[in-house]
């Protein structure tokens, strides 16, 4: 499988980077994935070509090519004005409008303060439900406080393991039924309790 991370972060080296990869990395710990990393800022100048031309360069339609062929998406942006940085969202305004639909996505973001963390809920989940992706119910946000603390580790590895079992096709994660488990209509399910 497939799994691909993108990281919005500006800097060298990233907290964004970092989230990211934390986040690859526990769920290649439950299933194993190939993990692809799109550094956003190394396409920055593509991305604003395509927007004036309509036309991806190469290393941009590379990136758009792994995003449409992934598993799974994990996306991590820095909070930038209590939301996610513009050039992250310009990222996926040039998606294909059909290339994250239904795909299981990890919403992740970085800050200096956790006074920013709802901005998974208000600026990433909206814009992810709007591309008619599957967000795992557990978002990770990291605020400056909070490396090297055991709560991050928890939220890390409850939404790795929430993406890790969308990704393996589990119906819901940690019900332990595969996706190809045969769904029995309620009628039916009545008829054989005899109700």
């Amino acid at each position: 499988m497939k799994l691909v991370v993108v990281s919005a972060g500006l800097g060298v080296p990233s907290s964004t980077r970092l989230l990211g990869d934390r986040l690859a990395a526990a769920v290649d710990r439950r299933t194993p994935v190939d993990i692809q990393v799109i550094e956003v800022r190394d396409l920055a100048v593509e991305i604003a070509h395509a927007f004036t031309n309509g036309f991806p360069a190469k290393a941009l339609a590379a990136a758009q090519d792994a995003v449409a062929g992934a598993d799974g998406l994990i996306v991590v942006t820095p909070v930038f004005s209590a939301s996610c940085s513009g050039l992250f969202k310009s990222f996926f305004d040039v998606l294909d409008k059909d290339a994250l639909a239904g795909k299981p996505v990890l919403i992740a973001a970085t800050g200096g303060t956790a006074r920013h963390s709802l901005v998974l809920e208000h600026a990433l989940r909206p814009l992810f439900a709007y591309l008619r992706a599957v967000v795992v119910p557990t978002g990770v946000y990291a605020a400056s406080e909070d490396w090297g603390e055991e709560g991050l580790a928890g939220r890390i590895e409850r939404a790795a393991g929430e993406l890790a079992g969308l990704m393996t096709g589990l119906r819901a994660a940690g019900t332990g039924q595969e996706a190809d488990t045969p769904v029995v209509p309620f009628e039916e399910q009545l008829a054989r309790l005899g109700a």
